[in-house]
C-alpha cells in the first residue's frame, strides 16, 4: 500500500515565539531570537547567548502539578502539539473509532538534562529520599509523545527518535512512513529540546561547536559567513500533523503541503564532523528524491542544515552542489537556524514545517548574518531578504553526531 500523505497542523514553539504565526513572520522578516542567556547565571562560560523562548509559561499549556513532573523538552512539545491539534482540528481529542488508527512520534536529541541536574543537585544536597517519583517519567525522551497521546487519546503507533539533530526529521520522516503504508491515517509528528541549561552550554562549548560573538548575539549564527564560528543553541518544539490525503480532503481540513519523499544514511565517518566529502548528505537528499520520484530540477528551495559552523556549512554547500549538479545554482538555499538558532533534536521539526509553510505561501524566509560567503560557499543563500515565489518542491536537511543524516521533500 502506498498512500499520499499531508501537512494538515502545525504547531511551533521557538525563540522567535510562541505559536506558528509568530515563527514563521518572525522568519519571513528576517527577525532573530538570539539573545544573552536568561535561565541561569552564565557569566562564566565561554559562551554567553542562546535561542530561548520567550516568556514561556508551562502553566498556560497544562495545570501547575502536571507542569512540576515534567521537563521543560516535554511542556514545549505539548504546546506545540495543542497548538498542531488545534490547527487540524481535533483539539477536543480524537474519537474511539478513529483513536487505533491515530499515534505519535516526538522525538529529543537529549531529553530531560535540566531537570537531571537540578535532581542530581538535591540527591547530593537532601539524600535519595528527596528524590520524587516523578523524576524518571518527567526526563524520558519518550514522555513527550506519551503525553500527547494520552492528552488526546491517540492509540496508534507510539514512539519517539533519538537521533541527535536529525531527531525531528527522522520522527516526521517516520510517521510519513506509517500512514503512507496504511498503518495509520494520523499521525502527530516533530521534535523537542531545551537543553539551554549550564551542562549543556558546557558540554558543547567544550567541543567548541559554540558561537563566542557574545557581544553581538543576534549576529552571532551566520551560516555561510566567512565570519562565522559556531553554531548558537536554541530550545523549541515543532511539531507537525501527518494525514491520509483522502482523509483529509473529506472532512475539508487545511493542506499546507504534501510529503513527497524521506531519506535515511549515515556518514560511518565520526562522531561529531560531517565525512569530508559531504558524501552522507549527499546520499540522504538523493535518497529522499527517489523516494519522492522526483529529479533535481524538481526541487526549488532547500532548507538547509546551515548550522553555522566553518566545516559544516561548506561540506553541505559541497553536498547539495554534488546532488543537484548544475541545477544547484538556481536552487534557494536558507537556513532557519540564523535566526532561531540550532535547536537541536528540535530543529528537524521546526524545519519541516517551515519548508511546508513554504510551499504553502509561496515565500522563502532569508539567511540573516550573511555578509560575504567564506571559501567554497557560493550557491544562492537567500541573503538579506525574504522571497515571494512559487515553490513547488522543497527539501529539508537534518544532519546529526553520530554521522545520522535525514532528508524530507514536501510539495504542493
Amino acid at each position: 500500500m502506498s498512500r499520499r500523505v499531508v501537512v494538515t497542523g502545525i504547531g511551533l514553539v521557538t525563540p522567535l515565539g510562541i505559536g506558528t504565526d509568530l515563527t514563521w513572520s518572525g522568519l519571513v522578516e528576517g527577525k532573530s531570537g538570539i539573545a544573552p542567556i536568561t535561565q541561569f547565571d552564565a557569566t562564566e562560560y565561554d559562551c554567553r547567548i542562546a535561542g530561548e523562548v520567550p516568556d514561556f509559561e508551562p502553566k498556560d499549556w497544562m495545570d501547575r502539578q502536571q507542569a512540576r513532573r515534567f521537563d521543560r523538552f516535554v511542556q514545549l512539545a505539548l504546546a506545540a502539539s495543542k497548538m498542531a491539534a488545534r490547527d487540524a482540528g481535533f483539539e477536543d481529542g480524537i474519537d474511539e473509532e478513529t483513536a487505533p488508527a491515530a499515534g505519535v512520534i516526538i522525538g529529543s536529541g537529549i531529553g530531560g538534562l535540566p531537570m537531571i541536574e537540578a535532581t542530581y543537585d538535591k540527591l547530593k544536597e537532601r539524600g535519595p529520599s528527596k528524590v520524587t517519583p516523578f523524576f524518571i517519567p518527567g526526563v524520558i525522551v519518550n514522555m513527550a509523545a506519551g503525553l500527547v497521546s494520552i492528552e488526546y487519546g491517540l492509540k496508534g503507533p507510539n514512539s519517539a527518535t533519538c537521533t541527535a539533530c536529525s531527531t525531528g526529521s527522522h520522527a516526521v520522516g517516520e510517521a510519513f512512513r506509517l500512514v503512507q503504508h496504511g498503518k495509520a491515517d494520523l499521525m502527530v509528528a516533530g521534535g523537542t529540546d531545551a537543553v539551554v541549561c549550564p551542562l549543556g552550554i558546557a558540554g558543547f562549548a567544550s567541543m567548541k561547536a559554540l558561537s563566542t560573538r557574545n557581544d553581538d548575539p543576534q549576529g552571532a549564527s551566520r551560516p555561510w559567513d566567512e565570519g562565522r564560528d559556531g553554531f548558537v543553541m536554541g530550545e523549541g518544539a515543532g511539531i507537525l500533523v501527518l494525514e491520509e490525503m483522502e482523509r483529509a480532503k473529506a472532512r475539508g481540513a487545511t493542506i499546507y503541503a504534501e510529503v513527497k519523499g524521506y531519506g535515511m544514511s549515515a556518514d560511518a565517518y565520526h562522531v561529531s564532523a560531517p565525512h569530508e566529502t559531504g558524501d552522507g548528505a549527499r546520499r540522504v537528499m538523493q535518497a529522499a528524491l527517489d523516494d519522492a520520484g522526483l529529479n533535481p530540477d524538481d526541487i526549488d528551495y532547500v532548507n538547509a542544515h546551515g548550522t553555522s559552523t566553518p566545516l559544516g556549512d561548506r561540506i553541505e554547500t559541497e553536498a547539495v552542489k554534488a546532488t543537484f549538479g548544475a541545477h544547484a545554482s538556481k536552487l534557494m538555499v536558507s537556513s532557519t537556524k540564523s535566526m532561531i538558532g540550532h535547536l537541536l533534536g528540535a530543529a528537524g521539526g521546526v524545519e519541516a514545517a517551515v519548508s511546508a509553510l513554504s510551499v504553502h505561501h509561496g515565500v522563502v524566509h532569508p539567511t540573516r548574518n550573511l555578509e560575504k560567503p567564506g571559501e567554497g560557499c557560493d550557491l544562492d543563500y537567500v541573503p538579506g531578504s525574504s522571497r515571494e515565489v512559487a515553490v513547488r518542491n522543497a527539501l529539508s536537511n537534518s544532519f546529526g553526531f553520530g554521522g545520522t543524516n535525514a532528508a524530507l521533500i514536501f510539495g504542493r
